[in-house]
Formats: structure tokens, sequence, C-alpha cells
């Protein structure tokens, strides 16, 4: 279950403005704020089966587009190859000792980009 709630909550943050404002709404109180259909259903005045479908509806959508997209596949690559990057970065410096000032220099400007990256 934990491995779907941070699925879906990942889906949400790169695909959430795709949404309907009702999908949005639903999608976040069960998801997010972790409210049962039922809690939903009757905070809207609404059957839960009715509740369940906007959110089937959501996650659909919201799984289709990472599909043909492959938006947060590649973000998971992208990061895997920050970090692998960082750790050659922080090999060069050790062998280095600070012996060649170009060296380390170059190595703080890669980790500076580096981190620039991981923000965005």
């Amino acid at each position: 279950m934990k491995n779907q709630a941070y699925r879906m909550a990942l889906l949400f943050d790169f695909y959430g403005d795709t949404l309907t404002d009702r999908q949005k709404e639903f999608y976040d109180l069960y998801y997010n704020e972790d409210l049962s259909l039922s809690e939903i259903a009757e905070n809207y005045g609404i059957s839960r089966q009715g509740v369940r479908d906007v959110i089937v509806r959501a996650e659909a959508a919201l799984t289709e587009l990472e599909d043909k997209t492959g938006i947060i596949r590649r973000f998971h690559v992208m990061q895997d190859q920050i970090k692998s990057i960082q750790s050659d970065v922080d090999a060069i410096r050790e062998r280095n000792g600070g012996a060649d000032p170009e060296i380390t220099a170059a190595a703080e400007r890669i980790t500076q980009v580096l981190s620039q990256l991981k923000q965005e």
C-alpha cells in the first residue's frame, strides 16, 4: 500500500494540474488527507460510488499520461545519474586531495550544478 500511495503522490505532483477541479479535490482528500470514500461522499452529498468513480477516472488519466510521456520514469533515471556523478566527483576530490587547485575548483563547480539540478 505504501508503494501505491507514493506512486499516486508522484503522479499527482507531476500531472495533477491536468485533472478537473473536482478530480483534484477528491484525489487530494483521498490520497493526501487520508479521508475515506464514505467521508468524502458525506462531505459532498454524493454517493460513495460517485466519489470512487471520480478518483478512478483521475487515477486512469494520470497513469495514462505517465505511460505516454514517461516523465516520472525519466525523473528517477536522472536522479540516479545525479547521484552517480556526485559520487564520481567526490572520488575525484578525494584522490586529488587539494593538490591541484583547478581540479578542486572544477569539482566544486560540478557539485554546484548537481545541487541546482536536484532542486529543479
